[in-house]
């Protein structure tokens, strides 16, 4: 399965180009939040997508930043989805 996660920084900013950019990878399911990213601490769509995926999804992501601010960040993200 296909699943995107997308986010913005503020509840001010607009999911829609992010959106449609991963609806045209065919994503069958898409986390968005609108929330600061500057660590994974507050973020539940993220934490409810990496819970979601299993052995063998597709995570999709518009740019790296909008998965992770910090390289220990991704690391820990892809730690985490490798175990599964």
């Amino acid at each position: 399965m296909k699943v995107a996660y997308i986010r913005v920084s503020s509840s001010s900013q607009c999911l829609d180009i992010q959106r449609e950019a991963v609806q045209k990878e065919n994503v069958e399911k898409i986390f968005e939040e609108k929330v600061s990213g500057t660590s994974t601490k507050g973020r539940n769509q993220l934490k409810e997508m990496l819970e979601f995926v299993r052995e063998g999804d597709e995570v999709v992501i518009t740019r790296i930043d909008r998965l992770a601010r910090s390289v220990l960040d991704l690391q820990l993200i892809v730690s985490e989805l490798t175990e599964k």
